[in-house]
């Protein structure tokens, strides 16, 4: 298992906008779509891997408790699927109802979304304010597979209640976010990864 950290994208950055389709419905979801929300957590992610598969569940729940709080969460999967078929949007659709994904899970087969928000591993995290304005970048807690430490998702919640509650959220407490890296398309590694 490769170990690749997030980028800690610049805090203040405007979220990206994107438009991408969801295999389960079809639909295709853009940034728009989630105009009413306080808040807009974008998560990258992958169906096949195990930070991801470990901290799934849990990720599932913290949703779907916080969605009526004013929280909107998207996840997108940007994995090369010709060379990571577990990737693929047939296998995400089965994915998403394993884990109990309440949220959109889009599908970047492009790569360029996850360029844009300078992704590098799966899971990385991204919260965005009502002006959708990157407040938090990091991990979703300390748990790692293997560690035996409990998946409770303390660092993101604590980023979600203090901005929900108009409380800055402390540079300082931000913790790269730790995974598997994005499987990037031959020869398209994006230059800020400084491969």
């Amino acid at each position: 298992m490769a170990r690749t950290e997030s980028t800690m994208l610049a805090l203040g950055t405007q979220a990206p906008d994107f438009k991408l389709p969801e295999p389960k419905t079809g639909n295709i979801i853009s940034l728009s779509n989630f105009n009413d929300s306080l808040a807009l957590l974008v998560i990258f992610i992958c169906n096949h891997c195990p930070y991801v598969k470990h901290i799934g569940k849990t990720l599932a729940k913290f949703a779907q408790e916080y969605q009526p709080k004013g929280l909107a969460t998207v996840a997108i999967n940007a994995n090369d699927v010709p060379n990571y078929p577990d990737d693929s949007p047939e296998k995400m659709i089965e994915e998403a109802k394993i884990q109990g994904y309440g949220f959109p899970y889009l599908y970047d087969e492009s790569q360029q979304v996850a360029k844009a928000y300078k992704a590098a591993c799966t899971p990385d995290f991204f919260l965005f304010d009502s002006h959708r304005k990157l407040v938090y970048r990091g991990q979703f807690d300390d748990s790692r597979p293997g560690n035996d430490l409990p998946v409770t998702g303390k660092d993101i919640k604590a980023a979600v209640d203090a901005l929900l509650n108009q409380q800055l959220i402390p540079e300082d407490q931000q913790q790269p976010s730790v995974g598997c890296n994005i499987k990037w398309k031959r020869g398209s590694a994006p230059d800020y990864l400084g491969q």
